[in-house]
């Protein structure tokens, strides 16, 4: 039996070790490269020849209060983000896995905002919160709750408030596709046992729709973190940062420094140090999904 069960271990490493060094290749390099670089300085003060200082980039960003802001930043937008879609993806997801007439059609267009560019989506946004020619300041004069336009792209917390509702409306329906094909998989027998013991529907969802659900919306929540925590384009075109660094992301602040300022050896630290910190979240959360399965 050992004999069978290490030979079956053996094809299998065989089969996937191909996929093994293309992940190595497509994710480990670059990281490699990356971690290298930081340590040289190499900006328009060394000609953009590289120069040798060590650990002298990570301590500068130890001190660095821009980095740190936009840190906090991308830590507030994920996790306001993230957790509004896991509640509002659920209550989606529950009213698709009902049976009703154009079922069909209707989680085809949930799905539309999720399929379309992010770009395009920061675009059409931005001109939804206009404040000159925008849907929503129309929609508040008409119902007569604003005299006058507000500036919603043009305010930090207003700012921040309009790319996270963006966010949310992009990315729902994500969360609601994986939430819905975990329901499908529910058998509707333990409904009805359930029923027929008398439990109402809020009960059916808290003793057996949530539980078996837990894995999911781990998964779900793992995915999105991930995604949220590395957003670009939809902040970059919706404010490009601003107004006054209030919606600058740790994404976008380490693209000015590698792209304008030409600070590639501090750049690539900014890089190797969210890497690392993405990698430690997603550990912990993994350990928390494994737990949840046990």
């Amino acid at each position: 039996m050992q004999t069978i069960r290490g030979r079956e271990q053996r094809t299998a490493l065989i089969l996937l070790l191909p996929a093994l060094l293309m992940l190595l290749f497509v994710f480990g390099y670059p990281i490699a490269r990356a971690f290298w670089l930081s340590l040289f300085t190499q900006n328009l003060a060394t000609k953009l020849q590289p120069v040798f200082s060590g650990f002298d980039n990570y301590a500068r960003m130890a001190g660095d209060g821009r980095f740190w802001q936009s840190f906090w930043t991308t830590s507030i937008f994920t996790t306001v983000t993230v957790f509004l879609e896991l509640i509002l993806g659920m209550g989606v997801a529950l009213i698709l896995n009902r049976r009703f007439f154009g079922r069909g059609v209707v989680r085809t267009i949930a799905i539309l905002p999720w399929a379309l560019p992010t770009a395009l989506i920061g675009l059409a946004w931005t001109w939804i919160f206009n404040d000159q020619f925008g849907v929503v300041n129309d929609i508040l004069r008409r119902l007569h709750l604003i005299q006058a336009d507000i500036n919603w792209l043009g305010e930090p917390t207003l700012a921040m408030i309009a790319v996270i509702v963006a966010d949310i409306w992009k990315t729902t329906p994500f969360i609601s596709i994986l939430l819905l094909a975990s329901l499908q998989s529910i058998s509707s027998d333990l409904y009805e046992a359930h029923a027929i013991d008398g439990a109402t529907p809020w009960q059916s969802f808290r003793q057996i729709t949530l539980p078996l659900l837990i894995p999911q919306i781990l998964i779900a929540t793992l995915f999105r973190f991930a995604q949220a925590f590395g957003v670009f384009d939809l902040i970059a075109v919706m404010t490009g940062g601003g107004p006054g660094g209030a919606t600058e992301v740790v994404s976008l602040y380490i693209y000015s420094t590698i792209m304008r300022y030409l600070d590639f050896g501090y750049g690539a630290a900014l890089v190797v140090s969210t890497f690392m910190l993405l990698i430690f979240m997603v550990a912990i959360a993994l350990f928390f999904l494994n737990k949840s399965r046990k």
